[in-house]
């Protein structure tokens, strides 16, 4: 199964499924020298974490403890890969059967497409392995801390609950203030282009846009002209990137096992590492190209 590994130079590979005993994520293309701060780690993996006093959370309670196994020493990188890990601690697996193919997840196209599938929580194709996307998006973060420290994301959410007994999803909005200049490459590498297949990547994420999205199409060029953009030409200006992104609704309804009602507040750290990861790509790919 490839597509595993995120990035040209910044490259987060995932690893894991939901109810083996850990998961996590190598990285590699860190510069070395860099201060690892374990807290700020540790906050953005709680982030993701359910709120088990929310109804609208699943109750599976996993404490969600990092450990870096290599690329660490007397904390800051070396250089070489980082492998890190956290271990699954409750999982039911005996909430899952290998014949029953739940509607709207991927139980089916997997074991059409490999002929095996891990069916205790979907395997690779549940929702905890976005815990290797915030281990590496993490560690995206801690550098533009040190290279960009004025760049800030914020994050809006807005839900559509239909129904008390049954799951829904909603919109996140994303922006990312004073982003460094020049990031993104013309043509294919475009980064708008590759902020849409990161976020896209993410299993419940159903479409992405960018700056004003569709708003763009109904307006009048002279007016388009005048707005401020994010990307232009494909590579970053320095303004505030503003992107948004719709969440579907937890496809698990009245299905046994232990599932989030709504995804979309726990989804909100995972697009940020995504988005963190994929500018932190490009930020190492100008060091490469430019004199």
């Amino acid at each position: 199964m490839p597509g595993n590994t995120f990035g040209k130079i910044f490259r987060v590979t995932t690893w894991g499924e939901s109810h083996g005993p850990a998961i996590g994520a190598v990285i590699d293309g860190c510069p070395a020298g860099l201060k690892i701060d374990g807290k700020f780690i540790q906050n953005e993996l709680n982030r993701r974490k359910p709120n088990l006093n929310d109804p609208l959370s699943t109750k599976r309670n996993e404490d969600d403890k990092f450990c870096v196994l290599s690329g660490v020493f007397e904390e800051k990188t070396l250089g070489t890969p980082i492998a890190m890990e956290v271990w699954n601690t409750d999982a039911h697996s005996q909430d899952y059967s290998p014949t029953l193919f739940r509607p709207g997840h991927a139980d089916k196209t997997y074991l059409n497409k490999y002929g095996i599938r891990d069916y205790r929580g979907g395997g690779r194709a549940s929702g905890r392995e976005t815990i290797g996307r915030i281990l590496g998006g993490a560690i995206a973060k801690l550098i533009f801390k040190k290279v960009a420290p004025k760049m800030e994301m914020k994050s809006t959410t807005e839900i559509f609950n239909k129904s008390k007994k049954d799951s829904f999803g909603g919109f996140i909005s994303i922006e990312v203030k004073n982003p460094p200049t020049n990031l993104g490459e013309p043509v294919f590498d475009k980064l708008e282009a590759d902020l849409a297949k990161a976020l896209l990547s993410i299993g419940a994420v159903k479409s992405f846009e960018i700056d004003l999205g569709i708003k763009e199409a109904g307006i009048l060029g002279s007016e388009n002209n005048k707005l401020k953009k994010g990307t232009l030409g494909g590579i970053s200006t320095g303004e505030t990137i503003k992107i948004k992104i719709a969440v579907k609704p937890t496809p698990s309804v009245g299905i046994k096992g232990r599932h989030d009602v709504c995804i979309v507040p726990r989804i909100v750290p995972v697009a940020e590492a995504m988005i963190a990861i994929t500018l932190a790509d490009h930020y190492l790919r100008n060091r490469c190209s430019i004199l």
